[in-house]
């Protein structure tokens, strides 16, 4: 096994991070992985599956300080976690200079939906959901009005982050977040692949190819949203 080899099979496997270059356009594509719990100040239990975000925001710098990664493919499948990390990583992936699309696979709730709309294009494969949700201290609501107002202002920037990043309004997602029909015992929505599009909260159904074909003409015609 090559060197080169190695070093890409210890990225995947610490950060789930691999740059695509063998392509007949070219094109050196970063791949971005968030799949599981997004971890945060705190570890979450060793039988979690976890993404780190201390692995991501270095990778993330590299991708918009290195000349020669040209664009970022990013790969969601996670049900959230922590709210502080989750929105650092899209505040990152929303800033780059260089072209950027997300695919969710499977589900990107909770706090992945900044992160599923932070990316220049996004795309949803038709069997993929999205739950929206209202902000919660340790799956609770709580009743001290301080720290309700703390909940409500963080709300508030997820809110208005999937509004500036996507084509639904703000009015909308807080609809969403409190519905109270859709979730067992919780309130909120979920929206499959085709939903989450009528909704504006995703560009287009498609899958990998899609993505993929999305991002490369977006490099050749060096587009940004």
């Amino acid at each position: 096994m090559s060197d080169k080899t190695e070093q890409q099979n210890e990225e995947i496997k610490e950060t789930g991070s691999l740059e695509l270059t063998h392509n007949k356009n070219k094109h050196n594509i970063q791949l971005l992985t968030i799949i599981g719990e997004i971890e945060g100040h705190e570890a979450v239990s060793g039988n979690t599956k976890a993404t780190k975000y201390e692995h991501l925001l270095p990778k993330l710098a590299e991708v918009e300080d290195n000349d020669e990664i040209e664009g970022l493919l990013v790969l969601l499948n996670t049900l959230g976690g922590d709210v502080e990390a989750g929105l650092a990583i899209a505040e990152m992936i929303a800033s780059l200079s260089k072209p950027s699309v997300s695919l969710v696979l499977g589900g990107s709730h909770s706090i992945g939906g900044p992160l599923a709309v932070s990316a220049d294009y996004s795309f949803i494969v038709p069997s993929g959901t999205m739950v929206v949700h209202p902000v919660r201290s340790s799956g609770m609501f709580i009743g001290v009005m301080q720290s309700y107002k703390n909940i409500e202002k963080t709300q508030n920037r997820i809110t208005k982050f999937i509004s500036d990043h996507s084509k639904v309004s703000q009015e909308r997602i807080e609809q969403l977040m409190l519905d109270p029909t859709q979730l067992v015992k919780d309130v909120g929505t979920m929206l499959e692949g085709e939903e989450a599009v009528k909704e504006g909260l995703i560009d287009e159904v498609g899958g990998m190819k899609d993505a993929l074909g999305k991002l490369h003409e977006m490099i050749e015609r060096g587009e940004k949203k």
